[in-house]
């Protein structure tokens, strides 16, 4: 399914559509980045038909309500909408006086609806598949490079077997996942608007047999047409930026699954790496006595 899927329907659709059913498809088609944000009472009332006609336009697309076309709406405008545009439409939902708390519950709601969505089953299997891996490679490119990053860091100090793409070069980032494998774990994570370089190496790294895991915001979202497991953070349009609050979530929870069931393995490493810290000086330890050992509440984290 392509993130085009909604235009297509209406398109397919047109000739049986009624009247009423016409006047809102016409709109949509023109105004698709206006009408996301629309109940349907108020789609209605914008284009002269009733809220009851609107809900059947829904079903006559083939979508159990008009909440589940407005997600496919919404997908449709995340992934096609420039920058300008996203200021455009997102300027209206932000009470400007209070932007911090309107973001703020944003990303609590984003947050609330990825727990509620999410595949759990999903979720632990990919967890397992990374744990048994050969090799695990971590791709995030533009505003996805961070995540990858930090997924990254945490993962290095579990395994030794951990890569992280985050380069804008197609030629580097093929010959980084080159020798890719089917013992091999690829992370992918993007997020509107998708990165095509994302899409085409999760596509050769399929195309290897190698196990493909997805983070992103939904499951017709492209990169998730490759992957094994898909894991859906619900992101939102804030400004001209999406919030990644949720997939950072994700993130987390993938870490923390992984910590619990290599605990021994994860001790000695901090262990290790600690004595290094302390060494060369990395942290500022300056607190420590007040506040005890930064090793020592490691190890109680696992204890």
């Amino acid at each position: 399914m392509s993130k085009n899927d909604l235009i297509h329907r209406i398109r397919k659709n047109m000739p049986k559509l009624s009247k009423g059913q016409k006047l809102i498809a016409n709109y949509i088609l023109e105004h698709y980045e206006k009408a996301v944000f629309l109940t349907a009472a108020k789609l209605g009332n914008i284009v002269g038909v009733s809220e009851s006609t609107v809900v059947r336009f829904a079903n006559e697309l083939g979508y159990d309500g008009y909440p589940r076309f407005q997600d496919a709406l919404e997908e449709l405008v995340k992934s096609k909408l420039t920058a300008m545009q996203r200021l455009e439409v997102t300027t209206e939902r932000i009470d400007t006086k209070n932007v911090l708390k309107s973001v703020l519950q944003m990303d609590e709601e984003k947050i609330r609806y990825t727990r509620e969505q999410i595949d759990d089953e999903a979720f632990n299997q990919a967890v397992e598949k990374i744990i048994e891996a050969k090799m695990i490679y971590v791709l995030g490119v533009r505003s996805c490079a961070g995540l990858a990053s930090f997924l990254g860091f945490y993962l290095n100090i579990i395994f030794d077997n951990i890569k992280v793409v985050n380069t804008n070069s197609v030629s580097e980032m093929f010959e980084a996942i080159h020798r890719i494998g089917e013992e091999d774990v690829i992370i992918g994570i993007s997020f509107p608007r998708y990165s095509k370089r994302v899409m085409k190496a999760l596509e050769f790294a399929q195309g290897k047999d190698a196990t493909v895991i997805a983070i992103t915001d939904s499951y017709i979202s492209p990169i998730a047409n490759y992957a094994d497991y898909a894991l859906v953070g619900r992101s939102e349009m804030v400004s001209f930026v999406d919030s990644l609050v949720a997939p950072l979530s994700i993130i987390n929870a993938i870490i923390v699954a992984i910590s619990l069931k290599k605990k021994d393995e994860i001790a000695e490493n901090l262990e290790n790496l600690e004595n290094i810290w302390i060494e060369y000086e990395v942290y500022d330890d300056s607190q420590r006595d007040l506040w005890g050992s930064p090793l020592d509440e490691q190890k109680e984290r696992f204890d």
